[in-house]
């Protein structure tokens, strides 16, 4: 604990906890701030002035990531015949029907994204309980229920992020690795940004975008500048 106070000690020093910064900025702060022993995910994190328990106010989406996420992500398709060898040929991990859903079941699940055939639904359904809760029900707003199946493998493998308002209105995602140039992360991050704006909800009053951080896996918060964000800094 002495040592991981030291360090926390010596990034404080690095910047102003209290100074909103430009996203260029704030996203230079947070890379150079990941000093840990592995590559650590930048995050970004928003919080928006929406309510999500209201139906009109929810947040939600998915977003490819210009530069990708760095992160392997294993995909799960649930389908059967040409479109099952549609999904291996695209290069997902695990394809089944009746026999992936009784490993689900079982609560061996080795994906991060799952896609079905829409004939599928009715098989995925009843693992609602099981893939709910992990954020893993494939659903049509995301293109995960879809017949293109190879385009849907191919875009969650390529660095598309899937996001979602939780409770308190707070929106995050990993934009790249600490590894990542710097201008690579900004194209991420403005990439997301972009696309939690698009997905601004009707329901929405008075100001959405109301505060953002950048921050490594480790590291603390670098608060953004809101007004930055349209002024594209």
């Amino acid at each position: 604990m002495a040592k991981q106070g030291k360090r926390l000690k010596a990034i404080y020093a690095g910047f102003d906890r209290e100074t909103s910064y430009a996203l260029t900025e704030a996203v230079k702060i947070a890379k150079a701030n990941a000093k840990a022993k592995f590559d650590e995910t930048i995050e970004i994190s928003m919080n928006l002035g929406i309510d999500p328990r209201h139906a009109d106010q929810m947040v939600r989406g998915v977003v490819g990531l210009p530069n990708g996420t760095g992160k392997t992500v294993r995909v799960g398709v649930f389908a059967r015949g040409p479109k099952a060898e549609e999904a291996k040929a695209a290069g997902a991990d695990v394809v089944g029907a009746d026999d992936l859903a009784a490993l689900v079941q079982e609560g061996k699940i080795e994906f991060d994204r799952c896609i079905a055939t829409p004939d599928m639904m009715a098989l995925v359904g009843r693992l609602g309980k099981v893939l709910g809760p992990r954020g893993l029900m494939p659903n049509p707003k995301l293109g995960t229920v879809t017949m293109d199946v190879k385009g849907a493998v191919t875009a969650a493998k390529a660095g598309q992020v899937e996001f979602r308002a939780e409770k308190a209105g707070i929106v995050h995602a990993g934009i790249g690795k600490a590894s990542f140039a710097e201008d690579a992360l900004l194209q991420n991050a403005r990439a997301f940004v972009d696309a939690i704006q698009r997905a601004k909800p009707t329901g929405a009053k008075g100001t959405y975008l109301k505060k953002v951080a950048v921050s490594s896996s480790m590291g603390p918060g670098v608060k953004v500048d809101v007004a930055s964000l349209s002024a594209g800094g």
